[in-house]
């Protein structure tokens, strides 16, 4: 019998930790010891059970043969049963069965697991599971790269000004960028704009990323996309799209975009790929010109299988400029959203008619030695004119050039990023946070604080979060005091 890892299938190693994850089965797994072993020997060609005992004997020299050949064959039967690996007589039986990700099976609701309803995310995602791990030893696991900063729509929500949308990457710094990842070992590469098909290389940079057999995930409008491009995303098993839909109603989502005939292109594309079986992730970002709408676009979403969530948090420019704020639902906008959320998951509703509900809640609050955020732990991003920043958002916050200075240097050694991973929940407004009651309803971004501060200073507390912290606890509280009542519980 032969073994081999599924098209869909990413393994890494990492610090004598192994860790594997498929995007078809949203499935992720770690190991140590023999098992990281074990598992650095798979590859995308068939190998069998000998060889691959072959191999582990040459790592463990003073094993007993059996006993490897014992422990292997269960290791590597068991990720075939959960999905990871395939097993086979020989090459076509392997390649018949390697489906990879369809619409066919896909749940498209996944629960959360706090107390913040916001709706269909994953259980645990790879970052937050790297982020824990790496938490006292960073190690770059997931990359974004702006291929371009201009964009064909002039979202009014936009955190990027407009007059900033101008540039595209260098050929030479896009492909340098790849090979300093892949010396990485990087796990997850990011394509993003502006707009990243604008791009006039977009397809050969497509291309470039997974043969690095990165996880390739895409942020764009999809208004662009045509069926050479859908070819070249299944022909490299992309991992995911993401594209904000902001509402069914097409009048109300080309006023968000400001482009006629956005909804159609972007509906369309999204259906294009369902039907090419290519993972898609819609994000509806919920202001006022949608307050009414975003309940249509996840109940669509759901129809059509694809993972969808809303979100009613809105951040400043980059620049600090707050024009775009105009647009952000008031405090009691966002809990109108909020109770609608409330309304239609099930899910959260019994989280929190748990009889340890309130203990839990009142048991969140912040540690004051806690790191104050993930930034710096597994991901980064960059621009297009080379700069390197913390996270999507914080472009101010420039921590080196890569044409400049190597990725790995400012990774390890930058000034900016050792600063931004020693901050503890205490240097939050000089450690206010730690003694709010509203905990297990915020969460705390640095970025968030810094685009809204005239200062840029991202340690200065965000009131409007605050005030919608407090409504979110004021609206799951007065919904379960109701609800038991309702139940016939004092």
């Amino acid at each position: 019998m032969f073994y081999r890892l599924k098209k869909d299938t990413y393994v890494r190693n990492y610090d004598g930790i192994g860790y594997i994850t498929s995007t078809g089965i949203f499935n992720d797994s770690v190991v140590n010891g023999t098992g990281a072993v074990l598992l650095s020997l798979l590859n995308r060609q068939p190998q069998s059970l000998d060889e691959l005992v072959n191999k582990a004997e040459k790592i463990f020299d003073s094993a007993n043969h059996m006993i490897i050949y014992k422990d292997a064959k269960e290791f590597y039967d068991n990720l075939v049963e959960n999905g990871f690996v395939l097993k086979g007589k020989n090459e076509d039986e392997l390649n018949a069965n390697d489906i990879g990700f369809t619409y066919n099976t896909v749940l498209p609701k996944t629960i959360q697991d706090d107390f913040t309803p916001s709706i269909q995310r994953a259980d645990t995602s790879t970052q937050e599971f790297l982020e824990k791990y790496f938490k006292d030893k960073p190690h770059l696991t997931s990359f974004q790269i702006e291929l371009t900063s201009r964009c064909n729509e002039r979202c009014i929500h936009c955190y990027i000004p407009h007059k900033y949308k101008l540039y595209n990457i260098s050929d030479e710094l896009y492909y340098s960028t790849l090979e300093q990842l892949s010396e990485m070992n990087i796990l997850s590469v990011c394509l993003s704009g502006g707009e990243p098909m604008m791009h006039p290389h977009f397809k050969e940079f497509l291309k470039a990323a997974k043969k690095y057999d990165f996880y390739v995930t895409l942020l764009s409008n999809l208004t662009l996309l045509d069926d050479e491009t859908v070819q070249i995303m299944k022909e490299g098993n992309v991992s995911s799209v993401q594209v904000s839909l902001y509402s069914m109603v097409p009048e109300h989502h080309d006023a968000i975009t400001q482009l006629k005939g956005s909804f159609y292109k972007t509906r369309d594309v999204i259906l294009k790929l369902i039907e090419n079986d290519i993972p898609c992730h819609v994000s509806c970002p919920t202001m006022k010109a949608n307050k009414n709408d975003f309940t249509d676009v996840l109940a669509w979403c759901n129809e059509h299988k694809i993972r969808a969530q809303t979100d009613y948090i809105m951040m400043a420019e980059y620049n600090h400029e707050t024009e775009n704020l105009a647009n952000r639902l008031s405090v009691d906008e966002a809990g109108e959203v909020i109770k609608s959320i409330m309304t239609g998951d099930i899910d959260y509703q019994k989280n929190v008619l748990k009889n340890d509900f309130l203990t839990n809640m009142n048991m969140a609050q912040f540690n004051p030695e806690r790191r104050l955020c993930g930034v710096g732990i597994s991901t980064c991003c960059m621009v297009a004119n080379g700069n390197v920043y913390p996270c999507p958002g914080w472009q101010e916050m420039v921590l080196g050039n890569l044409n400049e200075i190597p990725l790995q240097e400012i990774w390890d050694n930058g000034e900016k990023i050792k600063w931004l991973r020693s901050l503890k929940m205490k240097d939050l407004g000089g450690g206010e946070c730690c003694k709010c009651d509203k905990a297990a309803f915020c969460a705390p971004c640095m970025v968030q604080n810094a685009n809204e501060s005239p200062t840029g200073n991202p340690l200065e507390i965000n009131r409007h979060f605050c005030a919608v912290a407090a409504k979110n606890k004021q609206i799951v509280l007065d919904w379960r005091k109701a609800k038991l009542k309702e139940l016939g519980h004092k």
